[in-house]
């Protein structure tokens, strides 16, 4: 139904505290190559009975005020610096706040709840022709008649990567319910190398810049392809029996695949079936933070995360799980502090002006269950009952999200998100590995029926 979401009202929201005159913030090599994607974040939650409509709102709202002053970058405009790179001029412009109602529950709503039915939660708004005016995050407030709440995110990927999202939605959370934000962002450049890691015979890791250069050299644009998303949740014994069936070598000393390197290696092969490879495997690109491998604290306020694709043995037309899982592990390995900032380093060199859109070609795979969600609790004793993490505008190949489950599922418990061509989608479902491993869908085709309906 087109009246399911109602929007009631969209504000500017400021923060409490006026932001210093004259403060700026330079966007950083990682963030300038991210112009052409947004990020769009929904959390779900139930509410205590008897709330009058409004109440919630409102009391979000101020809690927004409060904890915007510790985000300043977030609530400036953008501008170009003498050099044609952009940055933020930090001016207390504000973040818009959408107010909006939904017929029936959340919980109804999540039985029933795909793509296009969650987007209408999440609003967002084009970069206008003048950026200036512009503002580059919004949060959507939805709350549902019969009960429960949902807060959409969306925001410029140049701004903030998935990890920063999750942090600022955090920081409301714990203005909302404790009054102050127990961790605090930090907003820095990344960290030149370290003097004594400058070794004069190293060889730069080419393999990653290579990347990068070829998406610079053949820049995608969105097609009219029609994508769907699936959510597939996979608890803690099937992501075990998972590693277990992915485990590359028999060696006593050698360790098991992460869950993220085990259900990656599982939806790359079994995408390349679903995209009519009977050998081998498609194209796929990981993107990992590397907050952790460059020494940054895990409040760093920026883009963070690095694309780099996997190249299965060609000697092999395996398209096997053991095959993926081991050509994941070979390229995370490589990816260390030297590479990284090689990377850095070549990025600041070349000074590209004009970014391509950074999915619009290979399959590409997100870790992004090292952030966590469940954390965010805004009333005491509600936790969120599901989050949805979308990269915008789905292109290319399609993408991988792998994300935690709530904190009571098992600590190797996962939701994958999968966005891909509606064909592919329905083939996938089909998939016997996949199968073999019981998940419980919770968004998209053949939706299983669970109490949680939506990760």
């Amino acid at each position: 139904m087109a009246d399911e979401v109602t929007h009631i009202c969209k504000r500017t929201v400021v923060s409490t505290k006026p932001v210093q005159p004259g403060k700026f913030h330079p966007l950083s090599v990682l963030d300038r190559l991210m112009e052409q994607n947004h990020l769009r974040i929904v959390y779900y939650f139930q509410t205590p009975k008897g709330r009058k409509p409004g109440e919630i709102s409102k009391k979000l709202r101020e809690s927004m005020s409060e904890m915007l002053t510790c985000f300043p970058t977030v609530t400036g405009r953008l501008l170009k610096d003498e050099q044609g790179h952009w940055m933020i001029k930090c001016n207390d412009a504000g973040t818009r706040l959408v107010e909006a109602r939904a017929q029936g529950s959340v919980e109804e709503w999540l039985q029933i709840v795909d793509r296009e039915k969650e987007l209408k939660l999440i609003h967002w708004e084009e970069m206008f022709h003048k950026p200036y005016f512009w503002s580059t995050f919004y949060v959507q407030v939805t709350e549902f008649e019969e009960g429960g709440l949902s807060i959409g995110l969306s925001c410029s990927h140049l701004l903030a990567d998935p990890t920063c999202a999750t942090m600022f939605i955090k920081a409301w959370a714990d203005t909302t319910l404790f009054g102050k934000i127990t961790n605090p962002p930090f907003f820095h450049p990344l960290p030149p190398r370290k003097p004594a890691n400058k070794n004069p015979n190293h060889q730069p890791y080419t393999h990653l810049i290579n990347y990068y250069n070829s998406i610079a050299q053949n820049p995608n644009s969105v097609t009219s392809t029609r994508y769907a998303t699936i959510a597939l949740a996979f608890p803690d014994s099937m992501v075990r029996a998972c590693i277990a069936m992915a485990r590359t070598t028999t060696t006593p000393d050698h360790p098991d695949p992460s869950p993220f390197q085990a259900l990656a290696g599982l939806f790359w092969a079994c995408i390349s079936k679903a995209k009519g490879r009977r050998n081998g495997l498609t194209d796929m690109c990981l993107c990992l933070d590397m907050r952790h491998v460059l020494g940054l604290d895990k409040g760093f306020f920026g883009n963070c995360m690095v694309y780099n694709k996997v190249h299965a043995d060609s000697s092999e037309d395996d398209n096997s799980l053991i095959n993926a899982t081991h050509a994941i592990e070979e390229v995370m390995t490589k990816m260390d502090t030297d590479g990284i900032m090689d990377l850095i380093e070549w990025l600041t060199t070349k000074d590209c002006k004009s970014n391509p859109m950074m999915n619009g070609c290979d399959l590409i795979c997100y870790r992004l269950d090292e952030v966590n969600p469940y954390l965010a609790v805004f009333e005491d004793g509600y936790e969120a009952v599901g989050v949805s993490y979308h990269v915008e505008p789905a292109g290319g190949a399609g993408q991988v999200l792998v994300l935690p489950w709530g904190r009571s599922e098992g600590e190797m418990s996962r939701v994958v998100m999968v966005t891909l061509p509606k064909d592919e989608v329905v083939r996938l479902c089909d998939d016997e590995l996949i199968l073999r491993f019981s998940p419980t869908i919770f968004m998209g085709r053949n939706k299983g029926n669970t109490s949680h309906s939506q990760v």
